[in-house]
């Protein structure tokens, strides 16, 4: 049994492999946020019923996990390793 559905635009086909088949974090979400408001937002509304865990991830209720990352990361560490490479030079 498959289902399609679709999140902002892009398509997913997911497959019922049964009960033996478990969600790991091998698959996840990413939820791109550009402020506090939309990270405290997504994650209240995704971890209700699952499960918080460390660095921005968290496990739905379904056993699904995501990644709620502020889009300022990945600025903040393209700095930092930019940086970096400006003090081994």
């Amino acid at each position: 049994m498959t289902v399609a559905f679709q999140l902002d635009g892009q398509e997913f086909v997911a497959l019922n492999g049964g009960p033996q088949y478990k969600f790991t974090e091998a698959v996840s979400f990413v939820v791109n946020c550009q402020t506090q408001e939309e990270v405290d937002e997504y994650w209240k509304k995704l971890s209700d019923g699952g499960r918080e865990a460390q660095c921005g991830w968290l496990k739905d209720k379904y056993g699904l996990s995501w990644q709620i990352v502020p889009t300022i990361l990945s600025e903040m560490l393209n700095d930092a390793f930019h940086g970096f490479d400006l003090i081994v030079e």
